[in-house]
Protein backbone atom coordinates (compact mmCIF):
# COMPACT_ATOMS: atom_id res chain seq x y z
CA UNK A 1 0.00 0.00 0.00
CA UNK A 2 1.28 3.48 -0.84
CA UNK A 3 0.97 5.23 2.52
CA UNK A 4 2.09 8.58 1.08
CA UNK A 5 -0.82 8.58 -1.35
CA UNK A 6 -3.18 7.37 1.38
CA UNK A 7 -2.06 10.18 3.69
CA UNK A 8 -2.54 12.76 0.94
CA UNK A 9 -6.03 11.47 0.21
CA UNK A 10 -6.89 11.50 3.91
CA UNK A 11 -5.66 15.08 4.23
CA UNK A 12 -7.82 16.17 1.30
CA UNK A 13 -10.89 14.55 2.84
CA UNK A 14 -10.22 16.32 6.13
CA UNK A 15 -9.82 19.65 4.34
CA UNK A 16 -13.11 19.09 2.51
CA UNK A 17 -14.99 17.56 5.43
CA UNK A 18 -17.84 20.04 5.06
CA UNK A 19 -18.42 19.14 1.42
CA UNK A 20 -21.50 17.01 0.62
CA UNK A 21 -20.81 13.34 -0.05
CA UNK A 22 -21.67 13.50 -3.81
CA UNK A 23 -18.91 16.09 -4.20
CA UNK A 24 -16.41 14.05 -2.20
CA UNK A 25 -17.26 11.01 -4.30
CA UNK A 26 -16.80 13.07 -7.47
CA UNK A 27 -13.34 14.22 -6.39
CA UNK A 28 -12.45 10.61 -5.52
CA UNK A 29 -13.43 9.40 -9.03
CA UNK A 30 -10.72 6.87 -9.99
CA UNK A 31 -11.07 7.82 -13.67
CA UNK A 32 -9.65 11.28 -13.03
CA UNK A 33 -6.12 11.68 -14.45
CA UNK A 34 -3.30 11.36 -11.93
CA UNK A 35 -2.07 14.80 -13.02
CA UNK A 36 -5.42 16.28 -11.93
CA UNK A 37 -5.45 14.51 -8.58
CA UNK A 38 -1.92 15.70 -7.90
CA UNK A 39 -3.13 19.33 -7.86
CA UNK A 40 -6.21 18.81 -5.67
CA UNK A 41 -4.48 19.94 -2.47
CA UNK A 42 -3.75 23.33 -4.05
CA UNK A 43 -6.92 23.72 -6.13
CA UNK A 44 -9.38 22.55 -3.44
CA UNK A 45 -12.11 21.31 -5.82
CA UNK A 46 -14.39 19.88 -3.11
CA UNK A 47 -14.47 23.14 -1.18
CA UNK A 48 -15.07 25.13 -4.38
CA UNK A 49 -18.01 22.98 -5.49
CA UNK A 50 -19.46 23.00 -1.97
CA UNK A 51 -19.31 26.81 -1.92
CA UNK A 52 -20.84 26.96 -5.40
CA UNK A 53 -23.74 24.81 -4.26
CA UNK A 54 -23.33 22.01 -6.80
CA UNK A 55 -25.96 19.28 -6.25
CA UNK A 56 -27.09 16.09 -7.98
CA UNK A 57 -29.50 16.69 -10.84
CA UNK A 58 -28.22 20.19 -11.70
CA UNK A 59 -27.72 21.43 -15.25
CA UNK A 60 -24.39 23.27 -15.28
CA UNK A 61 -22.71 25.18 -18.11
CA UNK A 62 -18.92 25.28 -17.72
CA UNK A 63 -17.31 28.17 -19.54
CA UNK A 64 -13.84 27.55 -21.04
CA UNK A 65 -13.27 24.15 -19.40
CA UNK A 66 -9.65 23.75 -20.50
CA UNK A 67 -8.44 20.18 -20.16
CA UNK A 68 -11.49 19.13 -18.12
CA UNK A 69 -10.16 19.30 -14.56
CA UNK A 70 -13.50 20.52 -13.20
CA UNK A 71 -15.59 19.00 -15.99
CA UNK A 72 -15.03 15.46 -14.76
CA UNK A 73 -15.76 16.40 -11.16
CA UNK A 74 -18.90 18.34 -12.08
CA UNK A 75 -20.10 15.40 -14.18
CA UNK A 76 -19.85 13.03 -11.24
CA UNK A 77 -21.25 15.54 -8.74
CA UNK A 78 -24.45 16.24 -10.70
CA UNK A 79 -24.89 12.54 -11.44
CA UNK A 80 -26.84 10.78 -14.19
CA UNK A 81 -29.89 13.00 -13.67
CA UNK A 82 -27.78 16.13 -14.20
CA UNK A 83 -26.03 17.65 -17.20
CA UNK A 84 -22.74 19.45 -17.83
CA UNK A 85 -22.54 21.63 -20.93
CA UNK A 86 -18.99 22.64 -21.79
CA UNK A 87 -18.42 25.84 -23.75
CA UNK A 88 -14.79 25.80 -24.95
CA UNK A 89 -15.40 28.59 -27.48
CA UNK A 90 -12.72 27.48 -29.93
CA UNK A 91 -9.85 27.58 -27.43
CA UNK A 92 -7.04 25.16 -28.19
CA UNK A 93 -8.30 22.72 -25.57
CA UNK A 94 -11.48 22.06 -27.54
CA UNK A 95 -10.21 18.58 -28.33
CA UNK A 96 -10.30 17.68 -24.65
CA UNK A 97 -13.87 18.91 -24.27
CA UNK A 98 -14.97 17.03 -27.36
CA UNK A 99 -13.30 13.88 -26.12
CA UNK A 100 -15.10 14.05 -22.78
CA UNK A 101 -18.44 14.65 -24.50
CA UNK A 102 -17.90 11.39 -26.40
CA UNK A 103 -16.64 9.36 -23.45
CA UNK A 104 -19.38 6.86 -22.44
CA UNK A 105 -18.02 6.87 -18.90
CA UNK A 106 -19.14 10.50 -18.63
CA UNK A 107 -22.47 10.26 -20.37
CA UNK A 108 -23.93 13.48 -18.99
CA UNK A 109 -21.43 15.81 -20.68
CA UNK A 110 -22.22 17.65 -23.88
CA UNK A 111 -20.29 20.30 -25.78
CA UNK A 112 -21.44 23.62 -27.23
CA UNK A 113 -19.02 24.41 -30.04
CA UNK A 114 -20.58 27.57 -31.42
CA UNK A 115 -19.62 31.10 -30.46
CA UNK A 116 -20.40 31.72 -26.80
CA UNK A 117 -22.53 34.72 -27.73
CA UNK A 118 -24.91 32.28 -29.45
CA UNK A 119 -25.43 30.18 -26.31
CA UNK A 120 -29.18 29.71 -25.85
CA UNK A 121 -29.88 26.43 -24.03
CA UNK A 122 -33.30 24.92 -24.72
CA UNK A 123 -33.72 24.48 -20.99
CA UNK A 124 -32.23 27.21 -18.76
CA UNK A 125 -29.29 26.00 -16.69
CA UNK A 126 -29.00 26.01 -12.91
CA UNK A 127 -25.42 27.26 -12.83
CA UNK A 128 -22.71 28.89 -14.91
CA UNK A 129 -19.27 27.83 -13.67
CA UNK A 130 -15.91 29.18 -14.77
CA UNK A 131 -12.42 29.14 -13.30
CA UNK A 132 -9.42 31.34 -14.15
CA UNK A 133 -10.98 32.50 -17.41
CA UNK A 134 -12.97 35.69 -16.96
CA UNK A 135 -9.83 37.82 -17.31
CA UNK A 136 -9.27 36.47 -20.83
CA UNK A 137 -12.27 38.32 -22.24
CA UNK A 138 -11.86 41.89 -23.35
CA UNK A 139 -14.14 44.83 -22.58
CA UNK A 140 -16.80 45.49 -23.90
CA UNK A 141 -17.01 41.81 -24.82
CA UNK A 142 -17.38 40.89 -21.16
CA UNK A 143 -20.60 42.90 -20.91
CA UNK A 144 -22.06 40.97 -23.85
CA UNK A 145 -20.97 37.66 -22.37
CA UNK A 146 -22.50 38.42 -18.98
CA UNK A 147 -25.81 39.29 -20.64
CA UNK A 148 -25.78 36.03 -22.61
CA UNK A 149 -25.09 34.05 -19.44
CA UNK A 150 -27.79 35.93 -17.54
CA UNK A 151 -30.36 34.87 -20.15
CA UNK A 152 -29.11 31.27 -20.12
CA UNK A 153 -29.70 30.87 -16.38
CA UNK A 154 -33.01 30.05 -14.80
CA UNK A 155 -34.37 32.54 -12.21
CA UNK A 156 -32.49 31.83 -9.01
CA UNK A 157 -29.62 30.32 -11.01
CA UNK A 158 -26.01 30.83 -9.97
CA UNK A 159 -22.99 32.33 -11.71
CA UNK A 160 -19.76 31.16 -10.05
CA UNK A 161 -16.42 32.74 -10.97
CA UNK A 162 -12.93 31.91 -9.75
CA UNK A 163 -10.06 34.05 -11.01
CA UNK A 164 -6.60 35.43 -10.32
CA UNK A 165 -6.77 38.70 -8.42
CA UNK A 166 -5.18 41.81 -9.90
CA UNK A 167 -4.09 44.90 -7.99
CA UNK A 168 -7.13 47.00 -6.91
CA UNK A 169 -8.04 49.86 -9.21
CA UNK A 170 -5.50 48.77 -11.78
CA UNK A 171 -5.71 47.65 -15.38
CA UNK A 172 -4.17 44.29 -14.51
CA UNK A 173 -6.46 42.07 -16.48
CA UNK A 174 -6.15 39.81 -19.48
CA UNK A 175 -2.75 39.57 -21.15
CA UNK A 176 0.03 39.63 -20.16
CA UNK A 177 -0.66 39.03 -16.44
CA UNK A 178 -3.83 36.91 -16.70
CA UNK A 179 -5.42 38.71 -13.75
CA UNK A 180 -8.36 41.01 -13.13
CA UNK A 181 -9.33 43.57 -10.51
CA UNK A 182 -12.05 41.74 -8.59
CA UNK A 183 -13.96 44.95 -7.83
CA UNK A 184 -14.12 45.62 -11.57
CA UNK A 185 -15.37 42.09 -12.20
CA UNK A 186 -18.09 42.45 -9.59
CA UNK A 187 -19.30 45.75 -11.08
CA UNK A 188 -19.45 44.24 -14.56
CA UNK A 189 -21.37 41.15 -13.47
CA UNK A 190 -23.84 43.13 -11.38
CA UNK A 191 -24.37 45.50 -14.33
CA UNK A 192 -25.80 42.53 -16.25
CA UNK A 193 -28.50 42.05 -13.60
CA UNK A 194 -26.83 39.58 -11.25
CA UNK A 195 -26.91 39.98 -7.47
CA UNK A 196 -23.79 39.28 -5.44
CA UNK A 197 -24.39 36.19 -3.29
CA UNK A 198 -21.11 35.68 -1.49
CA UNK A 199 -17.40 35.01 -1.69
CA UNK A 200 -14.85 32.55 -0.37
CA UNK A 201 -11.24 33.06 0.73
CA UNK A 202 -10.15 29.43 0.38
CA UNK A 203 -7.63 30.22 -2.38
CA UNK A 204 -6.37 33.54 -1.05
CA UNK A 205 -2.63 34.14 -0.80
CA UNK A 206 -1.65 37.47 0.80
CA UNK A 207 1.98 36.84 -0.19
CA UNK A 208 1.10 37.30 -3.86
CA UNK A 209 1.83 40.90 -4.93
CA UNK A 210 -0.82 40.54 -7.69
CA UNK A 211 1.50 42.26 -10.19
CA UNK A 212 3.26 39.14 -11.49
CA UNK A 213 2.28 37.01 -14.47
CA UNK A 214 0.37 34.01 -13.10
CA UNK A 215 2.58 31.67 -15.16
CA UNK A 216 5.77 32.93 -13.56
CA UNK A 217 7.54 30.03 -11.80
CA UNK A 218 7.71 32.12 -8.63
CA UNK A 219 3.92 32.27 -8.25
CA UNK A 220 2.38 29.69 -10.57
CA UNK A 221 -0.15 27.58 -8.68
CA UNK A 222 0.03 29.91 -5.68
CA UNK A 223 -1.66 33.09 -6.90
CA UNK A 224 -4.11 35.07 -4.83
CA UNK A 225 -7.48 33.92 -6.17
CA UNK A 226 -10.98 35.14 -5.44
CA UNK A 227 -14.12 33.03 -5.62
CA UNK A 228 -17.40 34.88 -6.20
CA UNK A 229 -20.97 33.68 -6.45
CA UNK A 230 -23.78 35.66 -8.08
CA UNK A 231 -27.47 34.86 -8.45
CA UNK A 232 -30.00 35.70 -11.13
CA UNK A 233 -32.94 37.20 -9.23
CA UNK A 234 -36.12 35.16 -9.18
CA UNK A 235 -38.92 36.91 -11.03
Amino acid sequence: MNFALLSAATALLLLAQDAPSPILSAVADPLRPASDRATDADRKPAEILAFAGVKPGMRIAELLPGEGYFTRILSRAVGPAGRVITIPWSEFQTGASRGLSRDPRYGNIEIFEENLLAFRPVQPVDMIFTTQNYHDFQSPQRAQINQVLFRALKPGGLYVILDHSGAPGSAYRSLPLHRIDEALLRREVEAAGFVFAGSSDILRNPADDRRTNVFSPAIRGKTDQFLYKFVKPAR
